[in-house]
């Protein structure tokens, strides 16, 4: 009777044995065929670089069905030594203001450092948020930044606040931004608008551009050189859904230009100078007391500009930006002192983390041109008496042509917005100090 049991165990364990090896082999059989049936599939040249972003050549069955995988301890990039006086990295760093050695090296996803306090991230919002439209533009961005930016704001954006991402393409040159860039879009199965401007706009139109487009709740503009973090969205939208005449920026973490490492910034407000430079100032420490502490959301008298969030219809209300500005330059300032002025209210929000490459850019003189004529829309439709205070530091400027402001005189007016005497007085009074500056 032992024996029998035990002959009847060996056959058993050995038949199970032979049908697991041939299940085995006809799903490495199957794997074989399908492979290469992909392989021969044509791919363009180009295409074949990217040996560092595998996942863009998935099935399309995978892609669909993307989600985020959140580590706990986000991967630390590996130190690279490279020469800094190598031709390709001053070459980048000319062309692009920015590593793109390493910028290829990190490639189009990562995981970056959660910088958000310990009370943010234990704060709930409502699952009935505004939708979102993202604005990207870009003319001449380095492709893996921008792609990075986009695959950002898909990994970490909900779905369901996620409306759209808004690409607008201001008349870029370089040949990795036309047809390459189409075919690693179709990853995002038509979750991107990709617009092509016919002639170059700069920054300021092109985003009008892009708005014009927009069908979400909530306009979100970012710069085309970002990453943002988690849970960025959800905390701009709710700040709006409260109040859609309340403008918020998330808090600027920096990218750094040189190594790429994201780096987390303190709590601060955006200020400006009498020479109208922007610049970041410290916050008081009144506005952090209370039990939300560095959650708290954070006044501000001015944004950077790059990287907002407005209720569209707001925005459009409002008077959207000044199209007689060109490029980009000073926008940042008007729309921000027309905000204050004109009833609504800026504010930083710290549990909404953006990180941002800081640019080591050169300006042209076509940028300065620019930004000197924006900065005189500015002075001369909203600064009132003080822009003398303006004129003492830029006397070049004081008979300097600016273009038609009367419809931007008329805006105001039919806004009814205050004097930029109340704005010192009720926002940014310290300005008043740096008079003698």
């Amino acid at each position: 009777m032992r024996k029998g049991i035990i002959r009847y165990l060996f056959c058993a364990s050995l038949t199970s044995g032979i049908w697991a090896a041939l299940f085995l082999i006809n799903m490495h059989h199957n794997d074989v065929s399908n492979w290469q049936k992909r392989s021969q599939e044509p791919i363009p040249a180009w295409f074949l670089e990217q040996n560092l972003q595998q996942q863009i050549i998935h099935e399309s069955e995978q892609i669909s069905k993307r989600h985020v995988t959140v580590k706990h301890e986000p991967e630390k990039l590996r130190p690279f030594n490279f020469n800094y006086t190598d031709p390709e990295f001053l070459d980048g760093l000319s062309k692009y203001g920015f590593n793109t050695i390493i910028s290829r090296r990190v490639g189009f996803e990562r995981d970056v450092p959660d910088t958000r306090h310990k009370i943010c991230r234990q704060k709930h919002y409502s699952v009935r948020l505004p939708t979102a439209s993202v604005i990207i533009c870009f003319h001449n961005e380095e492709f893996h930044a921008l792609l990075r930016t986009l695959y950002s704001v898909v990994n970490l954006s909900p779905r369901n606040f996620l409306e759209e991402i808004i690409l607008v393409d201001d008349m870029s040159e370089f040949d990795d931004l036309k047809e390459k860039l189409e075919y690693h879009l179709e990853i995002f199965r038509g979750k991107i608008k990709l617009i092509r401007n016919k002639e170059r706009e700069g920054l300021i139109r092109a985003r009008l551009i892009g708005a014009s487009r927009a069908s979400g709740d909530v306009l979100v503009f970012l710069d085309s050189h970002c990453e943002v973090n988690r849970g960025w969205l959800e905390p701009l939208l709710s700040a709006i859904a409260k109040d859609p005449k309340m403008v918020v920026c998330p808090l600027i973490d920096i990218i750094d230009e040189a190594t790429l490492e994201y780096k987390p910034s303190p709590v601060v407000r955006g200020a400006f100078d009498w020479n109208l430079q922007f610049k970041w100032d410290n916050v008081f420490s009144y506005e952090m007391d209370g039990p939300d502490g560095p959650s708290k959301p954070i006044r501000s008298p001015v944004m950077a500009g790059g990287i907002f969030a407005i209720d569209r219809h707001y925005f459009n209300e409002i008077g959207q930006y000044d199209k007689g500005m060109d490029l980009w330059g000073g926008e940042n300032l008007e729309l921000s002192l027309r905000i204050w002025m004109c009833g609504g209210q800026l504010f930083i929000i710290p549990c909404s983390r953006v990180g941002h490459i800081s640019k080591n850019d050169n300006k042209s003189h076509e940028i300065l041109k620019a930004v000197a004529r924006n900065y005189l829309r500015l002075v001369h439709v909203w600064l009132d008496e003080y822009k003398e205070q303006f004129f003492l530091r830029r006397p070049g400027l004081k008979f300097t042509t600016y273009g038609n402001i009367s419809e931007r005189i008329e805006l105001r007016k039919r806004l009814g917005c205050k004097s930029f005497q109340w704005y010192l007085d009720t926002v940014f009074p310290e300005l008043e100090v740096s008079v003698d500056s």
